[in-house]
């Protein structure tokens, strides 16, 4: 029973995470979520105000005694990833979130949970409805479309804030401290062309499926190992068109830029006295496949079925360009960062390629947090698909969020954890995107850190987070609360 969330502790937080689990909020849907946080708001008597962008800003008076304290934004964004395994059959607009605890976890069935950045929003929500904690000034704010093109942070407008500091609730670890954070940018290639209408005579059809891949976090996982559905599908195509007189008439592979693609589908054509020995050489690359990502890939499904004779083929020149494109193309962690040891610095995901009538669709989000390394991947993925013929445009970029060593609210956060557990909290930089740099650009002078709940696979439908690391944040926060 997902219910059964409510009764985990801290209450108030798990409650108004089950609450979130109801409303349908993936990227790009924000109507639901933004009613409810403004009726939350003004249920509390709070000030609440909405931005040009979408936004969701409630202010919290300072607790009697504590009005000359720093004022202090917390900031989560209420979108999330919607993932799901092929075998559910699940709505994101319209269906609740079926979550449930597993043990020393919260987990979702066969979707994403929404913990991120759900519990970003939860421990807001808890903070600004409990009216014994102590604290300077306290606003929150609620950002819109964060998973794909950071909307709300990128349309939110010097003068909205009034905080000094700002603590992000968007991390995945507990007992880290975040810095800093990679920028990013989105890539989008696109071959035009003719469909091919003659079919050889003797083909049959042949419908690829390659699942049970994990996926995960294009940045928080990209480092891991993990199998990128559309590289496997692609290096299987090149032999299979190479060798056995393969065609392709349709591929589609990942559905989302900031997650790492778990499935992919092709419909090829083969000379029919060559099924047999393609259904053999998948079976090859299947264990192949298993082989390679033995420890790291424990369910990866390689199938070939029998389908309906398409009636249209890829031209075979845009066909070659494209395998030989995918194959050339860098994917997965390409520099490291020296100072902060197993960071990575820049990073590629090749997130989508799907075709469609005359036109086939590649996606890719680069990272980095070195805007020189982000723009020599960019120069060197882009030179790799106009050889290929292909058109290639950048969009949606944005700047890291670059460290500050000397940060007063780090100092009072670190010496808040030791206190509090008797230890030291870790000082990291991550690879995946946060606000934060956003916020940079339009708050410069803002002091700000990130810190969040131990969650695991976000983007994925294994996405999990740990019941006693929110109860260990809670009390770390708002402890810290009382001090900045």
């Amino acid at each position: 029973m997902s219910e059964e969330i409510k009764k985990l502790s801290p209450k108030a937080v798990w409650g108004y995470f089950y609450e979130l689990t109801q409303i349908p909020r993936p990227t790009g849907h924000m109507e639901g979520i933004t009613r409810f946080m403004v009726n939350f708001g003004n249920e509390l008597g709070l000030e609440t105000l909405t931005d040009g962008a979408g936004n969701i800003l409630i202010r919290k008076p300072a607790s009697l005694g504590m009005e000359a304290h720093r004022p202090v934004t917390l900031q989560a964004h209420l979108d999330m990833v919607p993932q799901k395994n092929a075998s559910v059959n699940h709505n994101f607009l319209t269906d609740s979130i079926d979550a449930y605890v597993d043990g020393e976890w919260v987990k979702a069935r066969q979707t994403t949970l929404g913990a991120d950045d759900g519990m970003g929003v939860a421990l807001a929500m808890a903070v600004l409805a409990d009216k014994g904690l102590k604290h300077g000034p306290l606003e929150a704010l609620f950002t819109i479309n964060e998973e794909e093109g950071m909307d709300g942070a990128v349309g939110l407008k010097p003068g909205f804030l009034r905080g000094e500091v700002l603590v992000n609730l968007d991390s995945e670890t507990e007992g880290v401290l975040c810095v800093g954070c990679a920028g990013g940018i989105d890539m989008n290639i696109s071959f035009q062309f003719k469909e091919d209408t003659y079919v050889p005579e003797g083909d049959v059809a042949v419908k690829l499926n390659l699942t049970g891949l994990k996926g995960g976090h294009s940045g928080l996982d990209i480092h891991l190992g993990r199998a990128n559905a559309n590289k496997l599908m692609f290096r299987f195509l090149k032999e299979a068109v190479c060798d056995y007189g393969a065609r392709l008439s349709a591929v589609e592979g990942g559905n989302l830029r900031n997650a790492i693609p778990r499935e992919a589908m092709a419909l090829v054509t083969i000379p029919g006295d060559n099924a047999e020995a393609l259904w053999e050489l998948v079976s090859d690359y299947q264990d192949m496949f298993r082989q390679e990502y033995a420890g790291v890939e424990d369910g990866i499904s390689f199938t070939a079925e029998m389908a309906e004779l398409p009636q249209t083929l890829i031209p075979e020149e845009i066909q070659d360009d494209l395998i030989n494109a995918i194959e050339g193309c860098q994917n997965g962690p390409i520099t490291m960062l020296n100072d902060f040891p197993g960071t990575v610095e820049s990073s590629s995901n090749l997130a989508i390629v799907k075709s469609s009538n005359e036109r086939i669709e590649i996606k890719l989000l680069i990272r980095s947090s070195s805007e020189t390394r982000k723009d020599a991947l960019c120069s060197s993925l882009e030179s790799i698909f106009s050889l290929a013929g292909a058109k290639v445009e950048e969009a949606n970029g944005y700047n890291g969020w670059q460290p500050n060593a000397h940060s007063p609210l780090l100092q009072v956060m670190k010496q808040t954890y030791l206190d509090l557990f008797g230890q030291e909290a870790k000082v990291e930089v991550m690879h995946a995107g946060l606000e934060c740099g956003i916020f940079q650009g339009a708050y410069p002078e803002m002091d700000m850190v990130s810190i969040g709940p131990d969650l695991q696979h976000p983007h994925s439908p294994d996405e999990r987070v740990r019941i006693a690391s929110v109860e260990r944040l809670w009390t770390f926060l708002t402890t810290a609360l009382e001090r900045i």
